[in-house]
Parts: C-alpha cells; sequence; structure tokens
C-alpha cells in the first residue's frame, strides 16, 4: 500500500486551506465522515465549517479548556452557528497540557514524545482523546484529526479513536500532513545551552 503525505516547508496559518482540503480528501478515501479539529479563536473551525458544506463530513472543534488563559476566546455566537449545522463543541480538559496535582511527569513526557514529529502532532493525539473521553467520537473507528501550530491548521491524521484510559487502544495509522521543519527555535551554538521549548497548543 501506498499513501502521498504532504511535508510543509514551513509550519503555521498558511498552510490550512490545503491542510483541510487534504483531509477532507483523505476523509472521502476512506468513508470517513468525523474530523476532529482544535480551534482556539473559532478562524480555521470557521473555514472548516464552509470548506466541508455538503459532504456529509461532521466536525467535533476543541477550543481551549475554561482557565488555559485569562478569558476564553472561542466565540459564543459560532458555537451555536455549528451547533445548527450538526457540529459539536468540545470544551474538555487538555490532557498533555500539565503534570497532574500529584507531581507525575507522564503528561509533559508523552505531550514532548508527540511534539518530536511536530506541534501538531502532539495536540492530534490530545484532542482525539478528548473527544473520545466526551463521547463525541465513535471508540474503535477511523477519524482524522486538524490541528497547527500557533494559529491555522498544519497537521492531519487518520487515527483510531480511543479513550485516554484506554490508551493502548488509541492508534494514529496514517499521516495526511505536516510541517518539514519541526522546530520552531533556532538552536544555539555549541555549547550554549539547551534550545527554549516550543510554543504549547495555541
Amino acid at each position: 500500500m501506498e499513501e502521498k503525505i504532504v511535508y510543509f516547508e514551513a509550519s503555521g496559518i498558511d498552510n490550512t486551506e490545503e491542510t483541510l482540503r487534504l483531509a477532507a480528501e483523505r476523509a472521502e478515501a476512506r468513508g470517513i465522515k468525523t474530523i476532529v479539529l482544535a480551534s482556539t479563536r473559532g478562524e480555521t473551525a470557521r473555514m472548516a465549517m464552509e470548506r466541508y458544506e455538503g459532504t456529509g463530513i461532521k466536525m467535533v472543534v476543541v477550543p481551549h479548556q475554561y482557565g488555559f488563559g485569562e478569558s476564553q476566546r472561542f466565540p459564543p455566537e459560532l458555537i451555536k452557528e455549528l451547533e445548527e449545522k450538526g457540529h459539536r463543541v468540545h470544551f474538555g480538559t487538555m490532557l498533555f497540557h500539565t503534570d497532574n496535582f500529584y507531581g507525575e511527569r507522564a503528561p509533559t513526557i508523552m505531550a514532548n514524545v508527540y511534539r518530536s514529529f511536530c506541534q501538531g502532532m502532539k495536540v492530534c493525539a490530545e484532542i482525539l482523546m478528548m473527544a473520545a473521553d466526551a463521547g463525541c467520537i465513535p471508540i474503535g473507528e477511523q477519524v482524522i484529526a486538524v490541528t497547527g501550530t500557533g494559529r491555522g491548521a498544519d497537521t492531519s491524521v487518520v487515527a483510531i479513536a480511543s479513550t485516554s484510559t484506554k490508551f493502548s487502544d488509541f492508534h494514529i495509522t496514517e499521516i495526511i500532513c505536516k510541517p518539514f521543519q519541526t522546530r520552531n527555535f533556532t538552536p544555539p551554538p555549541p555549547g550554549q545551552g539547551s534550545p527554549p521549548p516550543p510554543p504549547r497548543r495555541q
């Protein structure tokens, strides 16, 4: 079996339209009807809503959880508009955001492992399990995730959905697209310390 992976030369918002197109193309090829999409301010969700109109694709949009910043940036009016078109918006706990109250470092370690592919890959795994935990997507079935680096979308995968409590049943089966450059910073000269960590999910 052969399948194409698209690598974007640079990460970020300029890849949004192409990422949404590639995700829809793969969804049609695989008979997938559910796309889980990360959107903080609603811009990517609105673009996706308009692009997927009439395709039969239903989205689960996952913004930042409440309390992540000083205020929730996802527009309330867009929630209503998405739901009227048959999509869902889920505000859940970001599983890989911080270590838990007991000091275990598993969430941070997992986040950094996924970031070795790219920032969006971490968010793909995170929002898919968040959506499954909330009963928003069918467990054990193929779904597509669309995420990005900072603003917009530049990463998409096909995955077998599972909850965070059954992590061993969660599988990313295909990479649709991702940034070729996975680091968003310039390493310092040798001997001058470690580079800063990549930005958190935006």
